[in-house]
């Protein structure tokens, strides 16, 4: 009885196979073609090669790369780059293989197209060059995610990124001369204003000089010019050059001679 038992262990084991589940990984056995619930995310699973397999999913963040070209408002097209982030939440990798099936990638794709349309027509070709790029990439990811939700839950958008813009080369050309006036009106309103204060510093220093003179003639009355001409013929005095001096009593007159 118990060589019938050994024997039974290995001829057992000649209809397994095995399936190694490495980091980064989760692993989901399929039987009869019905998903298991449970999900393996390390080491290894035994399953009967006949009746069943193992689906490997990664876990990490996969980028979805797209080059599209995407309606405006005006009713423009816009060829973009565009990169879809995303991450397959763990426990509901079954639910996303039993609804959308190993070719999940090409439903991210489509929801992604319809969303992108409906967003982008809402806005003008330039604001997808623009700081409104910002706004653009959210509300489609808003979106995706919603219509993605009504057909399988399980999927996590992580971005949606708008790359490599390029607009219509009329418009693109448009808005660099745009660009070019604003330039040369800053620059212009930067001398404008340069001027002005250069204008405003040559006031001040007249106004200034205006009023050192006025204070000047103010205090220059008889008695200070009497001492002022005293001094002056006291320093005359000291000095070995001969010297001319014109005077009337009140205000010398000074002039120099050779020796």
């Amino acid at each position: 009885m118990k060589k019938k038992n050994l024997l039974f262990i290995p001829v057992t084991l000649l209809f397994m196979s095995c399936a190694v589940i490495r980091p980064g990984e989760a692993g989901v056995k399929q039987k009869l073609g019905k998903f298991s619930d449970e999900v393996v995310t390390s080491g290894t699973v035994l399953y009967n090669p006949f009746t069943s397999k193992v689906i490997k999913e990664s876990t990490q963040t996969n980028n979805i790369k797209l080059i599209l070209n995407l309606p405006s408002k005006e009713g423009l097209s816009v060829k973009s780059e565009i990169s879809i982030l995303y991450r397959l939440e763990q426990e509901k990798i079954p639910s996303v293989l039993e609804n959308l099936g190993r070719n999940y990638e090409s439903i991210i794709t489509s929801v992604f197209r319809s969303a992108s349309s409906d967003v982008c027509a809402k806005f003008f070709a330039k604001d997808m060059h623009s700081g409104m790029r910002a706004n653009i990439e959210e509300e489609i990811k808003a979106k995706m995610k919603i219509n993605l939700e009504k057909q399988a839950d399980g999927i996590e958008l992580i971005a949606v990124l708008m790359k490599s813009i390029q607009l219509p080369a009329g418009l693109a050309n448009s808005i660099e001369r745009k660009l070019q006036a604003e330039q040369d009106a800053m620059r212009m309103e930067f001398v404008i204003q340069q001027e002005k204060l250069e204008a405003d510093r040559k006031i001040i220093n007249a106004t200034g000089e205006r009023d050192a003179q006025k204070i000047l003639s103010e205090g220059l009355t008889k008695e200070i010019i009497k001492i002022r001409s005293i001094e002056a013929f006291n320093k005359l005095s000291n000095s070995a050059n001969s010297k001319i001096i014109i005077t009337d009593g009140k205000a010398p007159f000074l002039i120099e001679t050779e020796e």
